[in-house]
């Protein structure tokens, strides 16, 4: 049930009976040769939506402007600074709970989203959580057994693999194999802390980071994607019931 294609009257009969909400976030960026500019989003807001289907929960439209200063140097992208995200974050996330949403569950789909989420979201802790889609422990058994080390940090095979099920698979020859990263490289640029975006593009020129984008197919996607709608799902459903999650 999506908010946006709800009519106030539904939205306040929901908000008679439960109080959760999904908010997909993710970015408008380069993902590689054969990734869309909307694959973070894409994958955030469908697996979103597919959750919530699965436990008759409301989804908020997606944040899809976001920090991605790195990638600025290659056509397409759209970014955000980090202050401004957090605010639009903020005040989003005060609309909702103005109209008593209050268990917000934000599903990411980017990395850099990730410290300022964190940022702006500490001290609301009991009626928000932050997850991206790529947490949970089944979806990444499946992301090892497919792409290996190829899964790499950007323009990953697994994300591409759900965009080809869900939206479009880009036609291409097979990809030259990326840079293989080193295991200190991808610790010590987590949440996309790469460098000016021209430095980004000389060191990754095709825009993918270590990922090996052309081991994705549509039947992984599909099996990624509904793995990821369950997963979520009862994440959401433990959230919404007040349980810790170890």
């Amino acid at each position: 049930m999506r908010l946006d294609l709800s009519t106030w009257q539904e939205v306040e009969h929901y908000l008679d009976e439960r109080d959760g909400i999904f908010l997909p976030t993710g970015s408008i960026e380069q993902h590689g040769p054969i990734g869309l500019i909307g694959t973070d989003s894409l994958c955030a807001q469908d697996i979103a939506t597919g959750a919530g289907e699965l436990i008759g929960a409301m989804v908020a439209p997606t944040i899809q402007y976001t920090p991605a200063p790195f990638n600025m140097s290659f056509p397409g992208t759209v970014s955000l600074s980090a202050e401004t995200f957090g605010r639009v974050v903020d005040e989003v996330v005060d609309g909702l709970m103005h109209h008593g949403f209050r268990h917000i569950y934000v599903l990411n789909g980017h990395g850099a989203n990730l410290e300022p989420l964190r940022n702006v979201l500490a001290d609301r802790a009991e009626c928000c959580r932050i997850k991206s889609w790529w947490d949970f422990a089944p979806v990444n058994v499946l992301r090892r057994k497919w792409y290996g080390d190829w899964e790499g940090m950007h323009a990953t095979p697994s994300e591409v693999a759900i965009t080809q099920a869900r939206h479009r698979v880009v036609l291409h020859e097979m990809l030259d194999l990326p840079e293989r990263l080193s295991a200190v490289y991808m610790a010590e640029h987590a949440g996309d802390r790469h460098g000016s975006a021209e430095e980004h593009r000389a060191r990754f020129p095709d825009g993918r980071v270590g990922s090996h984008s052309s081991l994705a197919t549509p039947e992984q996607g599909r099996e990624l994607y509904e793995t990821a709608c369950q997963s979520v799902a009862e994440d959401f459903a433990q959230f919404v019931a007040g349980q810790t999650i170890s």
